[in-house]
């Protein structure tokens, strides 16, 4: 999946040390609970040899992740999860909706009834353990022992979208329709659940033209791009600044971390 997850080039990699890239298979069942623990436990080791860590990347989730914990939801149920798909693609979304309302009505009115991922999940969790998927989400942060310094970097909404744009010709110049067709026999996996590559996978199934997926690439990565910004938005505390603003994101990490006084993850 380089291409359609935008893999660091081999020049970045060597400019920095990373980690956690291209470092899982396709098919292996990974979440933001097992990220959680996974960056934690490498973050005690870099902290012995590092004053900083930069977490970076795009999906609030992860980050949230890894800053604030995630409750302890229980794990998934393979064989439920396989059920509610194939009630999914026979029967389409409505009916789990109408069970989740039934099993957990405070987290009916909360979850985007288009995102079949999550209402899976839900309902794995409200089925395997009898209590509703809401109880186990505390919304709790917990304690770290490393300080946070929140940085955003924020573009105007048109220049985003023009990048967006670009990226993604960029991305089918590079050889984004071969990658997806060599990835079609797994597409129904949840690692490929992803903008980019669900349009591709529906011009192959007949379904639109490869121009028409091309636009709904672009469409649905700009509504993606409004969904992060919304995410971290609500959070506190955070340094926004445009992205060439090196020196200033330099001054700002200097004088927080006088006054934090630790080592911080930022």
């Amino acid at each position: 999946m380089r291409i359609g997850t935008a893999v660091p080039t081999d020049e970045q990699l060597r400019e920095a040390v990373h980690y956690f890239i291209q470092c899982k298979d396709i098919t292996e069942s990974y979440t933001s609970g097992r990220y959680e623990n996974d960056v934690l436990a490498l973050l005690d080791r870099l902290y012995e040899t590092n004053d900083y860590v930069i977490l970076s990347g795009g999906s609030g989730l992860y980050i949230s992740a890894v800053c604030q914990g995630i409750d302890g939801v229980p794990g998934t149920n393979k064989v439920l999860r396989e059920r509610l798909k194939k009630i999914y693609e026979s029967r389409g979304i409505l009916p789990l909706l109408q069970r989740l309302k039934q099993l957990d009505p405070e987290y009916y009115e909360k979850v985007d009834h288009k995102n079949h991922q999550r209402i899976f999940r839900a309902l794995e969790v409200c089925i395997e353990t009898g209590k509703p998927y809401s109880c186990f989400r505390t919304g709790q942060s917990k304690k770290r022992n490393f300080n946070i310094i929140y940085i955003g970097l924020s573009i105007p909404r048109d220049q985003l979208y023009q990048r967006i744009n670009s990226r993604v010709d960029r991305m089918m110049e590079e050889g984004l329709e071969a990658e997806a067709r060599r990835l079609y026999p797994y597409k129904d996996l949840n690692a490929l659940q992803t903008v980019g590559y669900k349009e591709l996978f529906d011009y192959m199934d007949g379904k639109c033209s490869l121009p028409e997926a091309v636009e709904l690439i672009k469409r649905n990565t700009r509504r993606y791009a409004k969904r992060q910004i919304t995410w971290f938005s609500r959070l506190e505390n955070v340094y926004w600044t445009a992205p060439d603003h090196l020196e200033t994101i330099v001054a700002h990490i200097k004088r927080m971390s006088l006054i934090k006084q630790s080592k911080n993850c930022y």
